[in-house]
């Protein structure tokens, strides 16, 4: 897998590689004590029926803090008293702080907690990763549903190239790749060729290092596949398309929400799994092109998505 905050397995310290692209809102130490989040005025009870506070925590860069104040913002909606402390930094200061109480709620990718959690895990699909997790997380920490949307590497062509080759999965590829140039991070020949040749058959003309000029790449021409993640904005600025991986060659990165259940009431739970059943990965890209791309603020596009989705 190339590098990136959210990859399984690669790094321990997976997400410390996103941190330059946020900071902190309070512009101080994230871990210090904010004020709580205000409730909606048109919102029950504060807090819930526990009447505890809800630690909202996130990672240091722009997608996991998105996801966070989607979290947040949701479950306010229902009534949950909340404080946010986004920004926050690498997966080992995070998982500490949930571990210890002091976070309540993170917005984590299933495959890469579980390559954090085990090394030599070898599960691949949403359902299997997931069983894998529950049964690796300690006592005290749970994840809720997970939601379609997925930050993972792909394989991804233009539209054009898609609709002309006639293809939607890598499976589809099988008889065209010895026509294609392939590209991606200098050590995705090496990590990927064999797979994609044990597992779907496919035997790439040419694979080219592309790195970060991936996704531009495909559009100038340069290579007709490429390793793109499918949360890129490049996805939806330039049209591309990302190809079905029926035979999980990638491991699944669904966006789950990680949990203290001590600090967690039902109600918390209800809003955080009606997130999850919202959000897609088209979904997702669209709303990270505008905090990306557009520069907008992350919270404002947490709600304008809430609204849309009629969880606000």
């Amino acid at each position: 897998m190339t590098p990136r905050p959210v990859r399984t397995a690669l790094a321990v310290a997976l997400l410390v590689a996103g941190a330059a692209a946020c900071s902190s809102s309070g512009g101080g130490d994230p871990l210090a004590a904010k004020s709580p989040a205000p409730a909606p005025s048109t919102s029950a009870s504060a807090g819930g029926a526990s009447g505890k506070t809800v630690v909202v925590g996130s990672a240091n860069f722009p997608e996991n803090v998105l996801l966070a104040s989607i979290y947040s913002q949701a479950l306010q909606a229902k009534g949950v008293k909340v404080e946010e402390k986004f920004n926050i930094g690498s997966r080992e200061v995070l998982y500490g702080q949930l571990q210890s109480g002091a976070l309540t709620v993170l917005p984590e990718y299933n495959g890469a907690l579980l390559g954090y959690l085990d090394a030599k895990s070898t599960a691949t699909g949403k359902d299997a990763v997931n069983t894998e997790l529950k049964a690796k997380l300690p006592a005290g920490l749970a994840i809720l549903d997970s939601a379609a949307a997925e930050d993972k590497d792909s394989l991804t062509l233009t539209q054009e190239t898609a609709d002309k080759l006639g293809v939607k999965s890598i499976a589809d590829l099988a008889g065209k790749a010895q026509d294609l140039v392939i590209g991606g991070p200098p050590e995705f020949k090496t990590r990927r060729e064999q797979q994609f040749k044990d597992v779907y058959g496919l035997t790439f003309k040419e694979w080219k290092p592309t790195g970060d000029t991936t996704a531009n790449a495909l559009k100038d021409g340069g290579i007709q596949v490429g390793n793109v993640f499918t949360t890129d904005p490049k996805i939806v600025q330039l049209k591309l398309v990302s190809l079905d991986d029926p035979k999980n060659v990638f491991s699944s990165q669904n966006v789950t929400p990680l949990v203290n259940t001590a600090g967690l009431d039902a109600a918390g739970t209800a809003a955080l799994n009606a997130v999850s059943a919202k959000l897609d990965t088209a979904g997702l890209t669209a709303l990270m092109k505008r905090v990306a791309v557009d520069k907008e603020d992350p919270s404002a596009v947490a709600k304008s998505w809430l609204k849309s989705a009629g969880l606000s």
